[in-house]
C-alpha cells in the first residue's frame, strides 16, 4: 500500500486532475494508493505518525511543496522502516530541484510507481527535527516572517519580502564549529546547512550539495552592506557562492551555530521554529527515496 499525503490548503480543479492522473498511474502499476488530504497546518505530519506507528512499513508520497515534504520526514517513526517520494506541486521546490524530480505530475508518479528507491541523507538537531533540504537562520527567517504576514503569492512574495528585509534586518553573531574543530565567531547575515542544493525558490546556497554524497553544506554569510547584500544575492540566485568573498563555506558532518544574543528563531523548508539548536548532523543511509532515472 502507498500512502499518498496531499497538501489539501490548496485544492481546486486542476489539484483534482492532478490527483486523477497519479491514480491513473498507480492503477497501471497495479499498486494499491491511499488518498489523504491534510485538513490543517501540521495534519500531514500526524497522518506519517500514523501510518508509521509502532514500526509499521509504509510506502510514503508527498504531494504538495516543500512543506509538505518536511512535515512527512518529522512524522514519520522510523526512516529506515519507510520509502519515501515527492510529487512536486509547490511554489518553489526547492528539494524537487535538487533531486533531479520532475514537475510533470503524470512523470513524478511514474517514477514512484515503476521505480526502487534508493538511499538519500537528511540533516537532524540535536533535538530530533529533521530537515531534508536546508535549516538555517538570519535573513531567510526574516524574509519568510514577511512573506507570510503580506498579501503577494508564488514567487513574488518571497522577492518582496527580501526587499524590505534587505532594509530593515539586522545581522547577528554566532558562535560556528564544524566537524569537532575549533569554534569560530561571524557577525552573520545567514547561517544554514544545506543538503540540497538551493532555497527560497531558487537561491543557489548550496550549488555543489548532493542529497545522497554523506555529508551536508554548512554556509555562512559574514555582515555586508545593503548594496552589497544585493549583488551578493544576485550572485548567490546563480550559483556564484564562491564569488562573495564574505561566504564560508564548508562540507562537514556534524555542525553546531551558537547565537551569542540567546535564541533565534530557525526555519526548515520554510516551515519557522522558535527554541531550535543548530547543533545538528547529517544521516545517511537510513531513508529510501524515489529519485528519477539518470543515464
Amino acid at each position: 500500500m502507498y500512502h499518498l499525503i496531499v497538501n489539501g490548503c490548496n485544492i481546486n480543479d486542476k489539484t483534482e486532475h492532478y490527483l486523477e492522473t497519479v491514480k491513473m498511474v498507480f492503477g497501471v502499476a497495479g499498486k494499491q494508493l491511499a488518498v489523504h488530504v491534510t485538513e490543517h497546518a501540521g495534519h500531514a505530519r500526524e497522518i506519517a505518525g500514523e501510518v508509521t506507528r509502532n514500526g509499521a512499513f509504509a510506502h510514503i508520497i508527498a504531494m504538495g511543496g516543500d512543506g509538505t515534504l518536511h512535515e512527512i520526514l518529522n512524522g514519520i517513526e522510523d526512516t529506515e522502516n519507510c520509502t519515501l517520494g515527492l510529487i512536486p506541486l509547490g511554489s518553489g521546490n526547492d528539494f524537487a530541484e535538487s533531486a533531479g524530480i520532475p514537475l510533470d505530475v503524470k512523470t513524478a508518479a511514474e517514477n514512484i510507481a515503476f521505480r526502487a528507491p534508493n538511499y538519500i541523507d537528511y540533516i537532524e538537531t540535536e533535538g530530533g527535527l529533521r530537515s531534508i533540504n536546508a535549516i538555517g537562520t538570519g535573513i531567510d527567517v526574516d524574509v519568510l516572517k514577511r512573506a507570510y504576514s503580506g498579501k503577494k503569492t508564488g514567487k513574488k512574495k518571497y522577492f518582496s519580502a527580501f526587499l524590505k528585509s534587505l532594509r530593515h534586518y539586522k545581522a547577528s553573531s554566532y558562535k560556528v564549529s564544524w566537524d569537532g574543530g575549533e569554534e569560530r565567531t561571524y557577525t552573520g547575515l545567514i547561517a544554514c546547512l544545506g543538503n540540497g542544493r538551493q532555497l527560497g525558490g531558487g537561491i543557489k546556497l548550496f550549488p555543489d550539495a548532493a542529497i545522497d554524497d554523506g555529508y551536508m553544506d554548512l554556509l555562512v554569510v559574514d555582515y555586508l552592506s545593503r548594496f552589497r547584500t544585493l549583488i551578493a544575492f544576485i550572485k548567490l540566485t546563480t550559483g556564484k557562492v564562491n564569488k562573495v568573498k564574505e561566504v564560508t563555506h564548508v562540507k562537514c558532518k556534524t555542525a553546531r551555530i551558537i547565537p551569542v544574543e540567546g535564541e533565534v528563531p530557525v526555519q526548515a523548508e520554510g516551515e519557522i521554529y522558535e527554541g531550535v539548536k543548530l547543533n545538528a548532523r547529517v544521516i545517511s543511509g537510513k531513508l529510501k527515496f524515489y529519485l528519477p532515472r539518470h543515464d
